[in-house]
């Protein structure tokens, strides 16, 4: 399609070209692997790996099994059971509440670490664990 225009006493043409093919616009990366099938696929194993992880379970106790914490792979915390005897010394509770659940988030961390470590063949990938 042309258009022609003028611009200080001078003819300009202008050309618009429109391209419907859906191949032009699939962004090939070195060796022809399709970018966006790349990217799809690479969704399809986080929303997998996300399943995975929310199935897990992790616990940890503290202070010699006064408290404990469950938690999720998603670090949600499903369940906190305290000793009753512990009630009578809040400022020792809190700190063996926050004990338990930061062991809990360590031992997800590191269940994550293993399934995706598997899922990627060993591959490191510095920032991503």
């Amino acid at each position: 399609m042309s258009r022609r225009g003028f611009r200080n006493n001078e003819e300009v043409e202008q050309t618009q070209v429109c391209s419907t093919s859906s191949e032009e616009n699939v962004m090939k990366l070195p060796g022809g692997m399709n970018l966006q099938q790349m990217m799809k696929q690479a969704q399809k194993m986080q929303e997998q790996m996300m399943k995975e992880m929310e199935a897990v379970r992790v616990d940890a106790t503290a202070g010699g099994g006064i408290v404990k914490v469950e938690m999720n792979g998603l670090k949600e915390v499903l369940a906190i059971k305290i000793d009753p005897e512990a009630a009578s010394d809040v400022e020792m509770l809190q700190d063996l509440i926050m004990a338990a659940i930061n062991e809990c988030g360590r031992k997800v961390d590191e269940a994550a670490g293993n399934k995706l470590g598997g899922t990627l063949g060993g591959l490191n990938i510095p920032g991503l664990m």
